[in-house]
């Protein structure tokens, strides 16, 4: 008999949530006191994001893709409860005025992605333009921090890029013949 325990889907995205926490908290850590709840929000926003794009991952076997699309599922209404977002709601709101939230066509569309991307750049940036000249990061933190927070929740949810391009691009055909799961 083996040990291994099966987690339900609701353990899953707690445990994701607490990752991706400790992501936030990572790059917020290194950022100016006065960055880092923006970059936590950004994080956050972001999070819901690729969290949403569970019919953008490749797929799995009928039993796992259900218990990962239950996760994800979960995960995204996690991120957007009151104490996964605690002292962000100003940040949020912000976002949220600049439209960077979560939506289908971030999976779906590439340039939705790119705009995406801008728009946590533009709003860190702004953020950064607040502080004196002294405090500011250099002229190129907003990007860095925006790549490296995406990099570290697609790590995090498990999201491997090359196959999700793959199979958004040809619908799990190969050389015409359809994939045989």
């Amino acid at each position: 008999m083996s040990d291994v325990r099966k987690f339900a889907p609701d353990e899953l995205a707690e445990a994701k949530l607490a990752d991706i926490r400790r992501a936030a908290e990572s790059w917020a850590k290194e950022a100016p006191a006065a960055l880092r709840n923006p970059v936590r929000a950004v994080c956050v926003r972001l999070a819901e994001m690729v969290s949403d794009q569970r019919h953008y991952l490749a797929p799995l076997p009928s039993a796992q893709e259900s218990e990962r699309a239950q996760m994800l599922a979960l995960l995204v209404k996690k991120l957007g409860n009151r104490q996964a977002i605690a002292d962000l709601e100003p940040d949020l709101k912000a976002l949220t005025e600049l439209e960077l939230r979560a939506t289908g066509s971030w999976s779906l569309i590439p340039s939705a992605q790119a705009e995406w991307i801008q728009t946590a750049t533009q709003y860190l940036e702004e953020r950064t333009r607040e502080l004196p000249k002294e405090e500011r990061p250099d002229a190129y933190w907003a990007d860095d921090v925006v790549a490296g927070v995406i990099a570290s929740v697609k790590a995090v949810i498990g999201v491997d890029e090359l196959h999700a391009r793959t199979e958004s691009q040809f619908g799990g055909k190969r050389g015409g013949v359809e994939q045989q799961q």
